[in-house]
């Protein structure tokens, strides 16, 4: 393994960055640990309204409450709100050596409850939301420069579609509680992105790897990605509350995930409109809570169909790209829930009392019953399989899957540990179209291993390290595997 180099004066505004980061970790949990050492006092004091740090650090957003505006528009049925992300990716070993990479996002989002915004009660399930992002185009955002893999297992998630875009303005109905089952029916459309309307799968966001998070395997194939706005429109119906059937019909075009376009590509493909088509995705599902500790899960399967001109590896013309998958996310153990929960100082999890404690009363009295509210600690695995035709898709198999334990450490019962893997394997046309080529390196498989731990200091704010190891990163034994350790977080604001 070459020697260990991460540093370069071309990257000292990075690793600033970083140790800011580093120093606003310390700070936070410094914080969180003194307030939790605190002891109650024996006797009950007059209650006492919280610190303006206290109220910041356990709000919402870091940029605090807007000296009561936020409020104002919430009641009003506005919400605006945004993220940033940032990472550090330390290449310890590469096909192009060492060094590290910063990379970061924004997110702005603004929501809009119509009916509130209206004072009318029948539109409270009419919503309608826009929103925009930035992402670092620079050479030193990208770890890939130096691992040289498959975009699609790129060790960063925020490579495709670089620098300002619009990624959506669309309304979104639900129909609440008019038949049998709430929210019974959803209907969303505008100018959308089908890759966060389908295959829905929590666990997955924990990670880094471009592969895990965000393409799935689809995004190898055709543009399956959050860069990826478009046209259209999905239906979801509930007939029970553990099933759902989804529909989505979307515009389909060349080029559509070009940072160039800005997501602004309103037109499809400007240059030829004839090669617009149409994209369908279709997803069926259910989401049982099994046994007493009512642990739920997902297991759902779809299709996908991408229209576009798209001639085989081997020559032959054709037109259009489908597939299929098939996801299972299951929560396997859950912690014994505590029977009367009260909140913990600073954004710390839940802390316990039994009943008779709580209630002030003799243990020889009677203590009514009470429903536990249900912990959510505990062990939670998810599965994803895509399959497609080789002969005009780049990734005909993949397979991600993980584990995250919610609340393993005491007193941290909102962190995750999470460890998990995704593997994609090349077209046997397409190699065997490099073969006829004149090719010797034919790309056969990529894999890679990610493992982190996410500690969520509070609600706006959530960081922690994470490794990566990427085997075969473009398919062949012509690039060395990488190893990438690193640093991530998030800032709600």
């Amino acid at each position: 393994m070459k020697k260990l180099s991460l540093i370069s004066t071309k990257q000292i505004g990075g690793t600033r960055l970083v140790a800011g980061a580093l120093a606003l970790f310390a700070t936070a949990s410094f914080t969180t640990t003194s307030a939790q050492a605190q002891k109650a006092p024996v006797q009950p004091a007059p209650a006492e309204s919280n610190s303006a740090l206290e109220t910041w650090w356990n709000g919402k957003y870091i940029s605090g409450n807007w000296f009561g505006f936020r409020d104002t528009l919430k009641e009003n049925g506005i919400s605006l709100y945004g993220t940033y992300s940032g990472a550090y990716f330390g290449v310890v070993d590469a096909q192009r050596g060492s060094r590290g990479f910063y990379d970061q996002e924004l997110v702005f989002t603004g929501a809009v409850n119509v009916g509130k915004l209206l004072r009318a009660e029948s539109l409270e399930g009419l919503h309608l939301e826009t929103i925009g992002r930035w992402r670092d185009p620079s050479y030193d955002s990208n770890p890939n420069n130096f691992i040289l893999g498959n975009g699609l297992f790129n060790a960063s998630p925020w490579q495709s579609g670089t620098g300002w875009r619009f990624q959506s303005v669309a309304f979104e109905w639900n129909s609440k509680k008019l038949f049998s089952v709430n929210d019974m029916i959803q209907l969303r459309g505008g100018w959308v992105r089908p890759a966060t309307e389908f295959i829905d799968q929590p666990l997955s966001k924990l990670f880094m790897n471009n592969a895990i998070t965000s393409g799935k395997g689809i995004g190898g194939n055709i543009p399956f990605s959050s860069s990826f706005s478009t046209w259209g429109g999905s239906l979801r119906v509930r007939p029970t509350d553990w099933s759902y059937t989804k529909l989505g019909l979307y515009m389909s075009y060349p080029q559509s995930t070009a940072s160039g376009n800005h997501g602004l590509s309103f037109q499809g493909f400007a240059q030829d409109p004839d090669q617009n088509g149409l994209m369908t995705m279709i997803e069926s599902g259910v989401t049982p809570k099994i046994g007493a500790s009512k642990l739920p899960g997902k297991y759902a399967m779809g299709a996908y169909y991408y229209g576009g001109y798209r001639s085989s590896f081997l020559g032959s013309p054709g037109y259009g790209q489908y597939g299929f998958y098939w996801q299972a996310d299951q929560m396997l153990f859950r912690e014994p829930s505590a029977s009367v929960e009260e909140p913990a100082p600073m954004g710390k999890g839940a802390t316990s009392k039994s009943t008779a404690k709580s209630s002030g009363k003799s243990f020889k009295a009677p203590v009514p019953a009470s429903q536990p509210k249900l912990s959510e600690q505990g062990l939670s695995m998810f599965n994803l399989v895509t399959l497609a035709p080789k002969y005009n898709n780049m990734i005909p198999f993949y397979y991600q899957g993980g584990f995250s334990y919610k609340g393993l450490i005491p007193s941290r019962d909102k962190d995750q540990l999470y460890i998990g893997t995704a593997v994609g394997a090349y077209s046997y046309y397409n190699l065997l179209a490099r073969r006829a080529a004149g090719s010797v390196n034919l790309p056969t498989y990529t894999m890679v291993i990610e493992g982190g731990y996410r500690v969520n200091f509070n609600d706006w704010f959530y960081g922690g390290p994470f490794a990566e190891y990427i085997i075969r990163p473009n398919g062949t034994d012509n690039i060395q595997n990488a190893l990438v350790l690193g640093a991530n977080f998030q800032l709600k604001f």
